[in-house]
This record gives structure tokens, sequence and C-alpha cells, in this order.
């Protein structure tokens, strides 16, 4: 009798803590790691890997009246490969704490990730957390007499037994040298974003002659680099020219942008950045592209945050300043923005689902990083 050797042999039982701040996320995820595992097993038995209904543990979060949680399992997790996963952006997230409501900051967002880790009491075979939007990643290097508060985190997970943490388009990966012994995994939504771009504007033309891809800052130029040239675009910049003599809401003031790159009277433009957070250095770059006589004008980011509201989007739209603004699910959008007609949402769960599942059965990720093939193919369909 032949023996037949396993698919796959999974390091640990699979499991997944989805905290209620990435609850839809976490179930999109759930929902792609089943599809994926029954369509690996093709209908046969195979005894070394786990094929279920779900592979989410669930877990209750709950707030004192005066403000004091607890984090509560509802499975065992002893032995188990565990994925903590967390939106620390979502702050959606309200509780009463003296009959008030708040909403949750990321500091509330980050202790739930602690407070889980104490309810499983050591007992998982390996822990990952999964961050999308990584913590205090905009404090993550000091100047003069401040904080770290992004490396100090990451010290305090590793601490707590964190085998592995996961997140995506972090401000600087360099953060990662505060914590040399674990892994950090720093994932980009390049190919999603690039597929629901050409997907949903299929009457857009892609190419040199009638569209550039543009850069807002200098730290966001190896981004645009590589948008340009997996779509074939010419690239341009735009310097932030700052008061260094002032702060405001502790960060200097642009005082102008100077643009770098060739013409772009009668081009289309896509802006690419990693973060729209009050989205003014955007409506500065749009008005200035403006002043050039662009053409329509495409905004991408990996993440959202809309800090000020949306009202200067909608104004910006119905003026036909900006065409469109695309950007991942991977923090807290609220319900009001994804039926916006200038917002499309690019849905990640898929690809987190494939990063889950090649890691638990220690396999490399490196094939599900390398966009620019599956780019050229998308390319060459669109043609």
């Amino acid at each position: 009798m032949e023996i037949k050797s396993p698919l796959s042999i999974p390091n640990g039982q699979l499991a997944i803590i989805a905290l209620d701040s990435i609850g839809v996320l976490g179930k999109k995820i759930d929902s792609s790691l089943v599809k994926c595992r029954k369509s690996m097993i093709n209908g046969e038995e195979d005894v070394y890997l786990d094929a279920k209904d779900s592979y989410l543990i669930g877990s209750d979060t709950i707030r004192f009246s005066n403000g004091e949680g607890k984090v509560v399992l509802e499975d065992t997790v002893r032995g188990k490969d565990v994925y903590i996963l967390c939106d620390v952006g979502n702050y959606g997230c309200t509780y009463k704490m003296f009959g008030r409501i708040n909403h949750k900051s990321p500091d509330d967002h980050f202790q739930d990730i602690k407070r889980v880790l104490s309810a499983m009491g050591g007992k998982a075979k390996r822990i990952t957390v999964v961050m999308p939007l990584l913590y205090a990643s905009r404090q993550h290097r000091r100047k003069s007499r401040e904080s770290l508060d992004c490396a100090m985190a990451l010290q305090e997970l590793e601490r707590l037994g964190v085998d592995d943490i996961i997140t995506f388009d972090v401000h600087d990966p360099n953060v990662q040298n505060a914590i040399p012994l674990i892994s950090f995994d720093n994932l980009y939504p390049t190919y999603e974003i690039v597929k629901a771009f050409l997907t949903k504007e299929k009457d857009l033309p892609i190419n040199k002659d009638n569209m550039l891809v543009i850069s807002p800052d200098t730290g966001a130029m190896d981004r645009a680099i590589y948008y340009s040239g997996v779509l074939g675009l010419d690239i341009g910049l735009f310097y932030k020219r700052r008061d260094y003599s002032t702060v405001v809401n502790g960060k200097n003031p642009i005082i102008q942008h100077e643009y770098i790159g060739r013409e772009v009277e009668g081009q289309n433009i896509l802006i690419v950045d990693d973060m729209i957070a009050s989205g003014e250095s955007v409506f500065d770059i749009v008005r200035e592209l403006k002043k050039r006589k662009a053409e329509k004008i495409f905004v991408s980011a990996t993440f959202a945050l809309f800090t000020e509201g949306i009202d200067k989007f909608d104004k910006y739209y119905e003026e036909g300043l900006i065409e469109r603004v695309y950007s991942t699910n991977l923090t807290y959008i609220p319900e009001e923005v994804k039926t916006k007609p200038w917002f499309r949402e690019v849905d990640m769960s898929h690809f987190i689902a494939e990063v889950i599942n090649n890691l638990n059965l220690d396999e490399s990720i490196a094939p599900l990083l390398d966009a620019t093939e599956s780019i050229n193919k998308l390319r060459e369909n669109r043609k």
C-alpha cells in the first residue's frame, strides 16, 4: 500500500484571535483561510492539515465603569500557533467610563493586545501579532528630549513572549532594529491597490504620454519609483519646504510645495503615499497640480485616517479637483466614507490570509511579497 506524503505540516494548530477593533476584517481573513485550507486538501483527508469551519477563538473585551478592563478568551490556546489581530487606529470602538462615552485610542488598543497575551498565560506554541497600522509608528525616532513610543512598544511585546510581528507600510522600517531577536515583517499592499486601480479605472489611459506618478514628499519617493516602474510611467516629486523655527501640533508647518519633474499639463496624475491623516498635504499638492493644468487626479494610500473629517474631500470632488481616493481596509474606515463616490476600498483580507497560512505551514512568504510579475500580468490583461 502506497503511503501518501502529507500536503503540509503546520507549526501547531492554527488559531486566530481578532479583537473588536478588527472584527470585520478578522472574519474576512478567517473565511479566506477556511477556503484556502479546504482547497489545499482537495477533498482528501489529511491528518496533518486542519480544515475547520473557523479558526477564530472568541474573545471578550470587558470594560469596568471606572475605565479599567480585561480580556477573556473563550477557548484554550495551549500548543497552538496563535495570530492576534488588532487595529490600533480604530477610533470607532467605544466604552463607558463614569457614565460617559469614550472612543478608544491607540493606547487603549495596544493595552488590549497585552491583555490577550496575559490571558494566554504563555500556553501557546507560537505567538504572532498582526498589527496592520503599527502602534506609535509616527513616534519612531528621537530628535530631542522626547519619547520613543514605537521602539518601547515593540520591546514590550517581545518581553511578553511574542515571536513575530506583522505590519504594513511602516513609516520607518528601521524601527525594527529595536527588536533584532524576533521576526518583524513589514508588508506592502502594492499589488492589491494597483489591481483595484487598473480594474476600476478601465477607461483611463495608463501610459507615459497620458499619466504621471507623483510623490508627495521625499519620504514617499521609493514607493513612487516602484509604482512608476511597474506601471511604465514617469515620476514627479513635491518637496515640502517647512518652517523649522515653528512647531504646530507637534510638527513643523509647510511653507510651500516645490515641484520637481516634467510638465503635468494635460496629464492624469496618481499621487501615492503611505497615509492620509488630515489630508492637507494632498490638498496642497492637488491645488499645485491644478494650477499647472493637470487633468484627473487620483490618490492612493495604505491608510486613510481622515483625522479632520471628509467635508473637504467632498468639496474637492464636487469641484472636480480630486477624481478618486484608493485606500485599504487595514485600518478603520467609517461607513459614511465607504459610500462616497470618490472613495474606493481595497480589500486586504485574502492577502493577510495567505500570509498567515504560509507562516503556519512554515513556508516562505517571499512569493507573496513580490508583486512585480503579478502587476505585469494585470497590465497585459488590461491591454
